[in-house]
């Protein structure tokens, strides 16, 4: 179940865990999905934004079609401020830089995200390195846009596929994801920041235990 950060009468703000989808899944409709589980104990909730299933960390619900309107247009004006932490496997030459590739959605019987500058939509991503390892990397992603699967296409799109990324890595260093023991993209929502009611909001959420042993493990061989 999600870990509940901050919860008051008109908003939801959680911790969600990696492995589950926030609405139900077109292959496996009978699955678990979080907004399911957290209306059992919160009653109706509105979804504002999205995680992948694979993604972990902060998510903020409305509790009111009011409310909902009202974030909804922060999101879509940029007014909410949202860092990812990805584990990337290469080192880039540049300590900042923004990818702006443009994007074009569910592509293929894997539904995959691609750069298609013809047809794609406007998409921007700014990264920063965090730390250096031998032969990987922790960046933040900064996106300005909500394409789906933006950050990890962004970043194979650089040359720095996030690790544990099967749907978008770069096959000759596939392999490379096994000894770190994460089982999926090495990415974590770390902080969403926005206004709302005149009031400022910010939320940091910890890396959870599989991205920190993999960060873990990277500190102890470097």
């Amino acid at each position: 179940m999600a870990e509940i950060l901050y919860q008051d009468d008109a908003i939801l703000v959680i911790n969600k865990p990696a492995g589950i989808p926030v609405l139900p899944d077109g292959w496996n409709p009978d699955a678990p999905y979080l907004l399911k589980q957290l209306e059992q104990e919160f009653g109706k909730l509105w979804v504002v934004h999205r995680l992948d299933k694979v993604t972990s960390g902060g998510m903020v619900f409305a509790r009111s079609a009011e409310t909902h309107r009202t974030l909804s247009r922060l999101f879509e004006t940029c007014a909410v401020h949202k860092t990812y932490h990805a584990i990337v496997i290469g080192n880039p030459r540049w300590d900042e830089h923004t990818a702006r590739h443009p994007l074009r959605m569910n592509v293929g019987h894997s539904h995959r995200t691609v750069v298609d500058n013809r047809k794609g939509k406007p998409s921007e991503t700014a990264f920063r390195v965090l730390e250096r390892f031998s032969g990987y990397s922790l960046l933040e992603a900064v996106p300005t846009s909500g394409r789906t699967h933006q950050v990890r296409v962004h970043a194979y799109a650089l040359g720095f596929p996030l690790l544990g990324d099967m749907l978008y890595c770069l096959p000759a260093v596939g392999q490379s994801t096994t000894p770190l023991h994460i089982d999926r993209p090495a990415l974590h929502a770390y902080s969403i920041e926005f206004e709302f009611g005149g009031k400022p909001y910010l939320f940091t959420i910890p890396h959870p235990s599989d991205f920190e042993n993999a960060l873990a493990t990277l500190r102890h061989q470097h």
